[in-house]
């Protein structure tokens, strides 16, 4: 930065006693890599959870593969218009929202800007001090509006270079090819093995790779520990897959079947 543009700063209070140090590491904040992380999770646990219940009542390969691709076309269509609908709704929502923050300003200028003055103070400003930075937003009412916006009612301003359609793309294809992982091996290893155990041994070990890659990328996105967002997320597909298995299990004599 230019020394000049920052002559007038004010330094901040910590400056003065640095602390050493590795700068943390900033998460990702891009929504697609989000959308391809979560539906890639659910689309796995969805799917093998799905493979679990079919493997408790040993029906073959092909009615794991019939009944495995067709949840998970219909999962993917599924979640793909739920994420563009609701991509689509929260920018219409903080659109109306924005609107109704700039009557407030333009209309009732001065309880606005005395609201705002008092969360400033809430967060640890002096009243000098608050007023001074509201006295300055409202020269300039966008600025005034956005903030009020992020400080009152914990909003951003919507983002248009994000594409409702885009996202729901984005979450169908993350979710049709993450959750095509565990049914790899039921085609994967059918000249080696006709063995329905093995075959589902083989989904439970690709299975949990992809829980596990995912779960890293999940705690890069999060900044959080990647052991433990490993963990967690191999855990909750291992519980959701027990589940699945043993209700399907205790299902299998209601249902008339047998081994």
């Amino acid at each position: 930065m230019d020394d000049s543009n920052s002559a007038h700063l004010i330094p901040l209070q910590d400056e003065s006693g640095k602390q050493g140090g590795e700068r943390p590491k900033e998460p990702w904040s891009e929504h697609t890599v989000k959308s391809i992380v979560y539906a890639g999770l659910d689309a796995i646990v969805t799917c093998f959870s799905l493979i679990s219940s079919i493997s408790s009542v040993h029906y073959s390969s092909v009615d794991v593969l019939v009944l495995g691709f067709a949840n998970l076309v219909a999962n993917g269509i599924s979640m793909g218009f739920a994420d563009f609908i609701s991509t689509g709704t929260k920018k219409d929502a903080i659109e109306e929202e924005r609107l109704v923050t700039e009557w407030d300003v333009n209309n009732q200028g001065r309880q606005q800007q005395m609201e705002l003055m008092q969360r400033y103070q809430q967060l640890g400003m002096s009243l000098e001090d608050a007023t001074t930075v509201v006295n300055v937003f409202s020269k300039y009412k966008d600025i005034l509006i956005d903030e009020k916006m992020t400080t009152q009612k914990g909003m951003q301003s919507p983002n248009n270079e994000e594409k409702a359609w885009q996202n729901g793309v984005v979450t169908l294809a993350a979710f049709l090819a993450f959750g095509c992982a565990p049914l790899l091996p039921f085609v994967v290893l059918i000249p080696f093995t006709w063995s329905e155990r093995v075959k589902f041994l083989g989904a439970c070990v690709v299975s949990a790779l992809a829980l596990a890659l995912l779960g890293i990328a999940k705690a890069r996105i999060a900044g959080r520990s990647y052991a433990f967002s490993t963990a967690v997320t191999l855990l909750n597909g291992a519980i959701a897959a027990a589940s699945a298995y043993l209700i399907g299990w205790l299902l299998r004599d209601v249902a008339g079947l047998e081994d």
